[in-house]
């Protein structure tokens, strides 16, 4: 896909694509994997807002967009979040196994680990620790990524992709999504349309 890139440097430690894949890729096992996350999304937001939503709720789920990101050699992707969208997801494409990852010397069990930050990791700066908040003191969740593995996640949550260094690249395919409701976004009558 990298090559589909006119602009691409074919050598680059890491390599983002543009976020249209789903305009550009016509291959049937790229529709497959979009209707494998899309089905995942669907039960996953379903049981998050399970207490939340009308019983009865028409949906729509939109992708608002779609690339893939290859790294190598020691590259990462540091800290962020999405926006324009309420839940974002990467699809694992190939890396190493874990066992091998974690052999390595400098990197360790953190190779190629994706990185999830809490929302309290901002009021971590200067506070006092005590067992009185000891659900702050453990500020990032780690996820360790195989192939074929999907990860959802809701897209303010900070998160990111350690260094990774392989035999194979690191190669996901990530996501945004938008969830409309057909008769719009508004369930309470005070919220903000």
């Amino acid at each position: 896909m990298r090559v589909s890139d006119n602009g691409a440097d074919q050598s680059a430690q890491f390599y983002s694509s543009s976020d249209d894949l789903i305009k550009r890729v016509e291959l049937p096992e790229f529709h497959q994997l979009l209707s494998y996350i899309a089905e995942s999304l669907q039960k996953t937001i379903k049981a998050a807002n399970a207490n939340v939503w009308p019983s009865k709720l028409s949906l729509n789920l939109e992708f608002a967009g779609s690339w893939f990101q290859i790294q190598n050699h020691g590259a990462f992707h540091d800290i962020h979040s999405h926006g324009n969208c309420s839940w974002s997801g990467v699809y694992y494409v190939q890396l190493d196994p874990a066992v091998q990852r974690h052999k390595h010397k400098v990197l360790g069990a953190l190779n190629g680990m994706t990185r999830f930050y809490g929302p309290y990791q901002n009021w971590l700066g200067g506070a006092y620790m005590d067992m009185g908040n000891a659900y702050l003191q453990q500020p990032h969740f780690d996820v360790c990524p195989e192939a074929g593995m999907l990860v959802l996640f809701p897209s303010y949550l900070n998160h990111k992709a350690m260094p990774y260094e392989g035999v194979n690249d690191r190669i996901v395919v990530s996501f945004n999504v938008q969830i409309h409701g057909a008769q719009g976004d508004k369930i309470f009558n005070y919220a903000a349309s």
